[in-house]
């Protein structure tokens, strides 16, 4: 397996940290049986990919082996954010049948995460994502791993974040405080929920320290149980 080159975050403040390691414990939690999980958020901006990298890399430096895959097809940043070098192939590689699934795993410097990243943007997400040759990936992923991380397109913007999500054991929306509104996040859940998506629970990003007990961008995390989902719905 090929080694990627890439500027990782570092996770040194303390709420942070305990943020992260609240989120790791939830989905524990969730099932022993739950290893690939779909990140997505309303729109653009919210910090999902950051979560998505963080939460990946907390799991793998807990001794899990973990995938992180950046599945935006549309708009990927993830390469050129982090300065991702030594990549030959992605995801879209490997939809499109130019790749196998070992060519578009790649092993960082933390041990036990590696990453795939989303290759060439597809004029047809869509459709190579709604697949045979994704739910395969997704398989394969499951034997290998003991956690797949999924970083999707905002689910408010393109609905690919529920298409990938029925091929996964379930969702985690990221929401960030003070920005995005109550009826925004109903909808998200009633788009999951119709495309019969698992919703684990979503994570409270940016939090301002002058209004709770966490710090600026970090993380707090809460479960929709299947009653608060409901109650949601009905509420809408």
């Amino acid at each position: 397996m090929k080694k990627l080159v890439m500027d990782l975050p570092g996770i040194n403040d303390y709420r942070m940290v305990e943020g992260l390691n609240q989120l790791k414990t939830n989905l524990a939690f969730c099932g022993k049986d739950i290893k690939v999980i779909t990140m997505t958020s309303s729109v653009s901006n919210e910090g999902k990919s950051s979560v998505s990298l963080s939460l990946s890399r907390t799991l793998a430096e807990s001794g899990k082996k973990i995938l992180m895959v950046d599945a935006d097809l549309r708009k990927s940043v993830m390469a050129a954010r982090y300065h991702i070098q030594g990549i030959n192939k992605g995801l879209s590689h490997y939809l499109t049948g130019q790749a196998e699934v070992e060519d578009i795993i790649y092993e960082t410097e933390v041990e036990g995460l590696c990453i795939t990243v989303a290759g060439p943007l597809s004029p047809d997400p869509t459709s190579i994502l709604d697949s045979e040759q994704f739910e395969q990936f997704i398989e394969k992923a499951r034997d290998m791993f003991d956690y797949v991380i999924i970083d999707t397109p905002p689910l408010g913007i393109v609905i690919d974040a529920v298409i990938i999500g029925k091929y996964t054991d379930g969702a985690v929306i990221v929401i960030e405080q003070g920005v995005i509104k109550r009826k925004i996040v109903q909808d998200m859940i009633k788009q999951l929920k119709r495309g019969e998506v698992r919703i684990f629970g979503a994570v409270l990003n940016k939090v301002d320290e002058r209004i709770g007990a966490y710090g600026n961008y970090d993380y707090k995390y809460s479960y929709y149980g299947e009653s608060d989902t409901e109650k949601n719905h009905q509420n809408t």
